[in-house]
């Protein structure tokens, strides 16, 4: 993806005012600090006006000086810091080669965390049930080393490439306190005599650190098998758009590639086929859906001068086209590049755990470090005598043993496991943890209208008759034979309606679908106005009020007013009448669904502002936001609109939830903080989200907020007892107690006092299993 701009910029050269930006895939990130680091040293490359990462879809949003770097230069940049870029002469070779690596780097991870599980388990049986077996430690030792130094190897990398740049997060406490752990278990096993001529047991702590690395990679696994589907979306919504068409040249027809379509070629559409490029009508008529782009179910009608879009869908009728805007200037290119650069541009979300290593890392080490250096001035002057340099390595190792990040490490991850299945459970399908984290601060709820706080389709809601002698069986027949071969989609929903629905005056008879229709002779279709047929000798109309008035139809002053009343609700009215007078009113609309006013006033009741954003009219737009009681409304507007109105939001400091269930709503999904998609909406939609509603019920949504309260409450319990854990344990490693209570804390007891803490932290994550959302 490339786009050019004349934008002015800070000055980078004499041609300072050229922008090109382009997407690129980056290679061997692992966490949200290394996205940091290609930021930072791409943002420092000159002719780099910007830079942003997007860790979740592994890609970086370049904008650039094409006269003063390229792709490949910055290629050589991340290279410099132990990533990479993938550059490929196309978007499409590009995506596919990361896909690759992306794929590879899955299945490598899948395998190391298999092997590091297998080798582990017997380690910890050895370690905990059979530690007096002869040979047993060195038994351990055999299976810890490949686990820590092949199959965890990654810990120790990124660690290091942490520290050459003066940082620190997870994989720094992991690799320093497994790396230490094995190292001291290690000079334990082969040289047990230095402890026993000291009157000091030779404790191994190969299991404690054998079961961190295949923990913390299974939890790495996961999250980069859910990070390798974050392209399923875009990939879908380019698939939208045709390989090849239909174009006419010269009086002749001939199929092209859709790459080799240039504006002002004429098109031809044929019923059901998708349109491949934008442009306008230049002969024939038909009904085309729209959804794509408005997001309304109903098809919009086309003919001579109507302009029509990329990856919409002809129905039943066939035209030809201009082509106006091809390839990247399309409406759906434009929806693609915006939702990949609405991805792309948020900062890198640095996890709460990384922040809090940043600080807590460094700290242990130096205690660990002190604690060592006031043994060995302090300790010869104490009780501990000769033993002081034994005493102050026992104490170093013991402050990093009960200084392991299993609480740390758990605090989050353990938490956010069960806020997911405790979501499944209400029907909320949670694909992304920074969501479920990030949403107990939302305060913002955008709903788009039709399929979210409506059904998404068109439903014949009422039948009104004259009076009981019109409304017969015959009638009914006639009506529903005119509709079923008439080509208006609203027909459908007429048809199945009479099929459906009681009528009125005479409640409670319904038409059964194999009810023999009458014979209609001289079935004629009226664009844009309705049908009309004969039964024997009698002519029968349905359509608009149009029609009506084009044949001097009467129409009684009671239908007329059944009629304002249901224009009033905003619903399409339908006439049927005979050749005098008209018969029956009938009306269509996007029915609101059961919850969704329940729903909206639970939202409103936490405080929470709740917009709704639709395609539809104002009148139309305005009657639904009554009736389900939300205050603030856009109609009318555009997938652009939509993402617009959520960087508003956020720009005046609010928190955005978006609420949708089109391809339409993809761009505003992939902008807002949460996204929430429903779960019978469109598949793009779905990928886009962070959370889907499996039913559809829009009292998902108030669930889904109130569960990410509880998780981030839960989440904060967690940190706040392995922090006190760590407040009191280190300490008492370091040997403070020693001086007065002659205590000092053996490494052994630490590990112990360490897997407590993670059970307490297990523990108290699993409570909110029972918690009531």
């Amino acid at each position: 993806m490339e786009t050019t701009s004349m934008a002015k910029s800070r000055p980078v050269s004499a041609k300072a005012d050229q922008h090109t930006k382009k997407t690129l895939p980056v290679l061997g990130m692992s966490c949200a600090a290394c996205a940091a680091s290609v930021e930072s040293m791409l943002k420092s490359t000159e002719g780099v006006y910007d830079a942003a990462v997007n860790y979740a879809d592994q890609t970086v949003l370049v904008d650039y000086n094409p006269t003063v770097t390229n792709p490949p230069a910055m290629q050589q940049v991340v290279q410099q810091i132990g990533y990479d870029l993938v550059v490929a002469d196309d978007e499409a070779e590009s995506r596919r080669q990361a896909e690759a690596a992306q794929q590879a780097h899955v299945q490598d991870l899948k395998r190391r965390t298999i092997w590091a599980a297998m080798l582990s388990v017997p380690v910890v049986v050895l370690g905990m049930v059979f530690m007096h077996l002869p040979y047993a430690n060195y038994l351990m030792l055999v299976l810890t080393a490949p686990v820590l130094f092949v199959f965890g190897r990654s810990f120790f990398v990124n660690a290091w490439k942490q520290a050459k740049h003066g940082k620190a997060n997870m994989d720094t406490l992991v690799a320093l306190s497994t790396g230490i752990a094995f190292l001291f278990s290690t000079f334990n096993t082969v040289y047990p005599e230095f402890w026993l001529s000291r009157g000091l047991e030779p404790h191994v702590y190969f299991e404690a650190a054998a079961v961190v690395i295949a923990f913390i990679l299974l939890g790495k696994y996961l999250e980069e098998q859910a990070k390798s589907n974050t392209s399923t979306a875009l990939k879908k919504l380019m698939g939208l758009q045709p390989k090849t068409v239909r174009v006419i040249a010269d009086g002749r027809e001939q199929e092209l590639p859709i790459a080799q379509v240039t504006p002002g070629m004429a098109i031809l559409v044929r019923p059901g086929e998708q349109i491949a490029v934008d442009g306008k009508v230049l002969d024939g008529q038909s009904y085309v859906d729209e959804s794509l782009i408005s997001g309304e179910p109903v098809p919009v009608e086309k003919k001579s001068g109507d302009r029509v879009f990329a990856g919409t869908i002809n129905q039943k009728g066939s035209f030809r086209f201009t082509a106006e805007q091809v390839g990247s200037q399309t409406v759906l290119a434009q929806i693609i590049r915006r939702v990949q650069e609405a991805q792309g541009s948020k900062a890198p979300v640095q996890k709460l755990v990384d922040k809090i290593a940043g600080i807590f890392v460094p700290v242990v080490v130096g205690i660990a470090l002190l604690s060592m250096a006031a043994w060995l001035v302090f300790g010869r002057s104490a009780d501990a005598g000769e033993n002081a340099f034994t005493h102050g390595l026992l104490a170093l190792v013991t402050v990093l043993v009960i200084a392991c990040p299993c609480a740390l490490g758990l605090a989050t991850p353990t938490a956010i496991m069960v806020g997911i299945g405790k979501g499944a459970e209400q029907n909320i399908l949670i694909k992304d943890a920074e969501s479920l984290e990030l949403g107990h601060k939302v305060d913002t709820v955008i709903l788009d209208k039709t399929g979210t706080i409506t059904e998404g389709k068109p439903t014949l809601t009422d039948q009104i008759w004259l009076n009981e002698q019109t409304n017969t069986a015959e009638n009914r027949q006639i009506l529903r034979a005119l509709e079923s071969q008439s080509e208006h989609p609203l027909a459908d929903a007429v048809v199945k309606g009479l099929s459906e629905l009681p009528s009125s005056p005479l409640k409670g008879e319904l038409i059964r679908p194999d009810n023999a229709a009458k014979s209609i002779q001289n079935f004629t279709s009226l664009t844009g106005r309705g049908v009309n047929g004969t039964v024997g000798d009698t002519a029968y109309f349905v359509g608009n009020e149009s029609l009506i008035r084009e044949q001097q139809i009467t129409l009684p002053a009671p239908l007329a007013e059944a009629a304002a009343r249901l224009r009033d609700e905003a619903k399409t009215v339908v006439f049927f009448a005979n050749a005098q007078t008209v018969l029956a009113v009938l009306a269509i609309a996007d029915r609101i669904k059961e919850t969704s006013r329940a729903a909206i006033a639970s939202l409103q009741r936490q405080g929470i502002e709740v917009w709704m954003l639709t395609g539809d009219n104002q009148q139309t737009a305005a009657a639904v936001a009554h009736q389900v009681g939300i205050r603030h409304v856009k109609a009318e507007v555009m997938p652009d609109d939509k993402a617009q109105l959520v960087k508003q939001l956020q720009a005046a400091g609010n928190v955005v939830a978006m609420v949708g269930d089109g391809i339409n709503d993809s761009q505003a999904l992939a902008e807002a903080d949460v996204s929430i998609a429903m779960g019978k909406g469109s598949d793009i939609a779905i990928d886009v989200a962070h959370m889907t509603l499996i039913t559809s019920d829009l009292n998902g949504v108030p669930k889904a907020l109130a569960l990410s309260r509880k998780t981030v409450r839960t989440i904060r319990q967690n940190l706040f007892w392995a922090f006190i854990y760590n407040l009191i344990g280190i300490p008492i490693a370091a040997g403070v107690l020693y001086p007065a209570f002659g205590f000092l804390l053996n490494p052994m007891l630490a590990g112990a006092a360490m897997a407590l803490s993670s059970v307490s932290v297990v523990t108290n994550s699993l409570r909110l299993k029972a918690a009531k959302i």
